[in-house]
């Protein structure tokens, strides 16, 4: 990754005994188009950008995010980001949690995830 807020990312190891993840594209199948389409949005970039550099655990439910937005507004937004292939999400009873696929995303578009990192609002 490059210089500045882009080598701060955190990569966390993955905990034993996960949920599956809820569907998501596969690796081959992202396409630069819907994920810079999801990115577009200022609160999307900003959950993704948020999770990239100030996680505190594994994955994280909406309410971690501490957004002023109804939650059908908050569903929407985290959905467009898992159908275009940045978030994995997972179901934990009744609580979704999300964390950005990092390797996945790196692989297929190489520095995506350091400009993510390195925007500022």
């Amino acid at each position: 990754m490059t210089t500045g807020r882009a080598d701060r990312v955190r990569v966390l190891p993955e905990p034993p005994g996960l949920p599956t993840p809820l569907p998501e594209p596969a690796v081959d199948a992202l396409r630069l188009e819907a994920v810079m389409g999801a990115l577009s949005d200022p609160l999307r970039l900003r959950i993704v950008r948020t999770l990239l550099l100030e996680r505190e655990e594994f994955d994280h439910p909406c309410g971690w995010f501490a957004l002023d937005r109804p939650k059908s507004s908050l569903t929407h937004h985290f959905r467009a980001l898992r159908d275009a292939g940045v978030l994995r999400q997972r179901q934990y009873g009744l609580e979704r949690r999300s964390e950005v696929r990092i390797a996945d995303l790196e692989a297929r578009f190489p520095g995506l995830v350091a400009l993510v990192a390195a925007w500022t609002p």
